[in-house]
């Protein structure tokens, strides 16, 4: 595939897991913040671990959204793992900040 990534809307990725089609969420962020908050169902997966972890953790067919803070982060996983071979990656825009906005008005911020 291209080297580009998509981006997913928290209300595309919410609509995508009502579908109720397998996607794995994996919170590029560092440990304190995925204690402090996350998104329900999501896999711990921290960006500086990736390289060393991702053929443990992930399988190239699968659908995977990644998403940090603010979507910077989850940008450049995603963008890392198209490049090696992750064809059905994106990247959540706006993070989990967007998400609370959009989706979980009780969600703690940071």
């Amino acid at each position: 595939g291209g080297s580009s990534v998509s981006t997913v809307g928290s209300f595309e990725l919410a609509a995508l897991q009502e579908t109720g089609q397998p996607v794995r969420l994996i919170d590029v962020r560092e440990d304190w913040e995925f204690e402090y908050n996350r998104i329900p169902g999501a896999e711990l997966l921290p960006l500086h671990d990736l390289e060393f972890r991702h053929a443990d953790v992930l399988k190239p067919d699968e659908t995977i959204v990644c998403y940090c803070h603010m979507g910077m982060r989850s940008f450049n996983a995603a963008l890392w793992l198209k490049q090696h071979g992750y064809d059905k990656v994106k990247s959540l825009a706006g993070g989990i900040n967007r998400w609370a906005d959009d989706r979980d008005d009780s969600m703690p911020r940071y």
